[in-house]
Order: C-alpha cells, then sequence, then structure tokens
C-alpha cells in the first residue's frame, strides 16, 4: 500500500492538531504518510521530498507550520502537487502562521484552512481525491449524511429542554 496523501508538520509539536487528520483519512480508507520536515531546519530534505513526492505516488499535500510557516509555500514552490497548508497556533493566535501561508505570490498556490484546522485539511484531501475515485466518494458521502444526522438529532435534544420559562420551542 503506497500512500496517496502526505501530512507533513514542521515540528512534532504540531501532531496533535494533524491526528485529527490522519484519523479522517484512516476512517476514509486513504493510504498516508506522517512526515517531520522543516523549510527553515532542514530545506535540502524538504527540497528532496517535494522534487520525489508526485513520483512516490503522492496526490495531495497536507503541511502544518507555526510562526513563519513556510513549509507549506516551500513545498508548493517545488511540486505540481496541491499543497494544503494548516497554520498552526504557536504565536499571535496563529494569525502569523495563517498570513504566511495565504500570502503566496502568483503561480505558488496554497490551499489554506483554518487555524489548526487539521481534520478540514484531510477532508478538503478526500475532496480532491475523490474526484476520480467512486468508492471514496461513497465513503466521503456517508461521512456527510453522518454530519447532518448528527445535527438533526441536536435539534431535536434541544426541543426537549424545558428548563426555561421564555423558550419557545
Amino acid at each position: 500500500m503506497n500512500p496517496t496523501v502526505s501530512i507533513i508538520m514542521g515540528s512534532t509539536s504540531d501532531l496533535p492538531i494533524l491526528r485529527k487528520a490522519a484519523d479522517f483519512l484512516e476512517q476514509m480508507e486513504v493510504p498516508f504518510e506522517l512526515c517531520a520536515l522543516s523549510a527553515h531546519r532542514t530545506p535540502r530534505a524538504v527540497e528532496e521530498y517535494a522534487t520525489l513526492a508526485a513520483g512516490r505516488g503522492i496526490k495531495v499535500i497536507i503541511a502544518a507550520a507555526g510562526m513563519a510557516a513556510a513549509l507549506p509555500g516551500v513545498i508548493a514552490a517545488i511540486t505540481p502537487l496541491p499543497v494544503i497548508g494548516v497554520p498552526v497556533d504557536s504565536t499571535l493566535q496563529g494569525q502569523d502562521a495563517l498570513l504566511s501561508i495565504v500570502q503566496m505570490p502568483p503561480g505558488i498556490p496554497v490551499a489554506t484552512v483554518g487555524i489548526n484546522a487539521g481534520l478540514n485539511a484531510a477532508i478538503l484531501a478526500v475532496r480532491m481525491l475523490a474526484l476520480n475515485d467512486p468508492e471514496l466518494l461513497s465513503r466521503y458521502d456517508e461521512y456527510r449524511r453522518n454530519l447532518t444526522v448528527k445535527i438533526e438529532k441536536a435539534n431535536a435534544d434541544l426541543a426537549l429542554i424545558k428548563d426555561y420559562k421564555f423558550k419557545t420551542n
């Protein structure tokens, strides 16, 4: 089994955020890999990784980074694959990382999800992969149906609350 999604973190301290991505890819039965690479500390390894990723069968890269958050952009500058950036809240409530990832120059796009939104990065990766994989699309559609059921149940449960004098539903 070869990975089709690569989850890359600038530091293993980002793993709690990316665990949600890994869990979702596992649930969707999408082969993935986890790597730690740093645009600043291991630039040659990042270059080699990004150069070889497509040839290894990777289809989508999820890259998380905090502070200067150069990792997603550096990878996107080298590989033709779609890169999804996950800004990590390490300083300035993650605003610095968000702006670093989203403000890429023309020609070097990085799809960017919200701060610490590892799960949404994996969902976006699955949506991309499902364009050419009917079985994956079916699993993803089931996931979406379950989200609807969960909210419908929550709404029904809220209707049962009778603790308030002025609650009208």
